[in-house]
């Protein structure tokens, strides 16, 4: 069954030139896929030292999750990231624009304590189909 999305690519809330969706709306979906929190940790047990590849990092891991349930990142209909300081931010939302492409799920972003000091971030999701 395919996945229809909508506020993202149907009738966004709000002009798509702003830094993210305020909401998406999943309609007939089969399927809703509640992923934990990913951290910046490769399968080989290693993290990243700076924050840039600790984010790329926390991304494949939860495009694996997503991979792993049949679906894409055209799937993700809500993302939640914790980063562990407010410097963060900028490069955070850069590299967020990367992994989806044009496609923007709801988003909160929360400064927070993490887990382990060693992660910078931790990201969960919500997909769909």
């Amino acid at each position: 069954m395919a996945s229809t999305l909508a506020a993202a690519e149907a009738q966004p809330p709000l002009p798509r030139d702003i830094a993210y969706a305020q909401a998406a709306l999943v309609t007939r979906a089969a399927r809703t896929l509640f992923i934990s929190g990913q951290v910046p940790e490769a399968p080989d047990g290693t993290v990243p030292e700076d924050f840039d590849a600790q984010c790329r990092q926390a991304w494949r891991n939860v495009l694996a999750v997503v991979k792993d349930a049949g679906m894409t990142e055209r799937n993700l209909v809500k993302v939640t990231i914790f980063l562990s300081d407010r410097r963060h931010r900028e490069a955070n939302a850069r590299i967020r624009h990367e992994v989806p492409g044009d496609h923007n799920p709801a988003l909160t972003v929360i400064i927070t304590g993490i887990y382990e000091e060693v992660w910078l971030l931790e990201i969960e999701a919500i997909a769909a189909a």
